[in-house]
């Protein structure tokens, strides 16, 4: 059994750079950006869209340092082995990869229970039994393969996108107007449009999270160090693109009083054409919601597998079943811990916790690439290696991120 656990079988290695970038959308782009608009604006104006830039800008910062790290060493691990090549303490990269696997899982947690009570509004059923169900089928699909529960994760996700296309499709005359109004929504020279645009980029920036997770499949993309970094920088990419321009069509198209005011304000945008576009839309959001949570508990088990994989936690998470070439017992473990936490806490208080804790773990990621940068002398072939400055900076952003994220939790 020992011989079959640690080279007979192994994790599948199919996916591919297009495939790996939706996969990486999913993860990013999720039902939060159809209502934060409205608070973005709240904050910024009609300068949300500059909001989306810099929060885009300051979530590269981390993203790239997760790039070089995931070309540097292709670890299903991710975090936690990053953490340990540059500090070489155990205790340290278990300590990491537990908060990493926690925060995925409490965000599982959290979107299964948001699936249920949208689903309760079309179709109702007790809250106990629908996230037992929700968690229960995330769990199969994860435990399916990894080409299943990523083409499944690829095809919500480009319902996402479509979407929020069709938000910038059914806006009409807005989007051929917007090139000749782009001047309405650059900030002022002034204090408070800045401080506004700050404090909206600090509240979109939790939308941008979720590239961090895509390092987790390291161990079954094609070609590793090519394909991750890409894959992350194209995600992200791809993501602002989207956040920007749907944005700049919401605060041209719609008042300021009613943008903030409105809970949905992208199905404000659609209102006009009609109840079953709106239902449509409400529909790919619930189910935006859902791909997060089967992507955190993807990534949670492929953490498990990865620490067990290098002898930070119990040998037997590493089992790869070698039917579905998937590792169950670290899958069943890391739905279990969702179910928990899904049925029996507050989610609402774990979840702003969670929030604060990846900030953290980023702080400890970029720090881990300075000093690996600082003590090894070059990556190896065709890895990256990006300015040295870059995790310094975020450091920094991360740290003030975390910062006020506590002023805000501690308020």
């Amino acid at each position: 059994m020992q011989k079959k656990l640690d080279q007979s079988v192994t994790l599948k290695r199919c996916i591919s750079l297009p495939v790996l970038t939706f996969y990486g959308l999913g993860t990013i782009v999720g039902g939060g950006f159809y209502v934060l608009v409205g608070k973005v604006s709240n904050e910024a104006g009609m300068y949300a869209p500059v909001s989306m830039i810099v929060a885009a800008g300051l979530a590269m910062l981390t993203a790239l340092s997760y790039a070089e790290l995931s070309a540097r060493f292709p670890s299903s691990a991710g975090t936690p082995r990053y953490v340990h090549v540059a500090f070489q303490k155990n205790w340290l990269s278990i300590t990491v990869g537990w908060l990493v696997i926690l925060t995925g899982l409490v965000s599982a947690a959290t979107l299964a229970n948001a699936f249920v009570i949208f689903f309760s509004d079309l179709i109702e059923i007790p809250r106990l039994t629908g996230v037992a169900l929700t968690v229960t089928v995330l769990c199969f699909i994860a435990i399916w393969g990894i080409t299943e529960s990523v083409t499944i994760a690829v095809v919500i996700t480009a319902l996402e996108v479509g979407g929020l296309l069709y938000v910038l499709f059914a806006a009409g005359g807005i989007v051929l107007d917007a090139p000749y109004r782009l001047l309405e929504t650059v900030p002022a020279l002034t204090l408070e449009s800045w401080l506004g645009v700050g404090m909206g980029a600090f509240l979109i920036f939790y939308a941008f999270l979720g590239f961090e997770d895509m390092v987790t499949l390291a161990q079954e993309v094609k070609n590793p160090q090519h394909t991750l970094p890409l894959g992350i920088m194209f995600a992200l990419g791809l993501t602002a693109f989207l956040y920007v321009s749907v944005s700049v069509v919401a605060v041209l198209a719609l008042p300021q009083d009613v943008l903030i005011a409105s809970n949905t304000p992208m199905a404000r945008l659609i209102q006009h054409k009609g109840e079953a576009a709106v239902i449509t839309l409400t529909v790919i959001s619930m189910f935006a919601g859902i791909n997060g949570a089967l992507i955190q508990l993807i990534m949670a088990a492929r953490t498990l597998y990865g620490m067990a994989s290098k002898g930070l936690a119990p040998r037997w998470l590493a089992f790869i079943n070698p039917t579905t070439r998937t590792p169950i017992n670290a899958t069943l473990l890391g739905a279990t811990i969702c179910l928990v936490f899904a049925l029996g806490f507050p989610l609402i208080t774990l979840a702003k916790l969670t929030s604060a804790i990846i900030f953290v773990v980023f702080i400890m990621v970029n720090i881990s690439l300075i000093v690996i940068k600082h003590e090894e002398q070059e990556p190896g072939p065709g890895a990256l290696n990006f300015p040295g400055w870059i995790p310094y900076v975020g450091v920094i952003t991360s740290g003030l991120f975390l910062v006020l994220q506590l002023i805000t939790l501690l308020g």
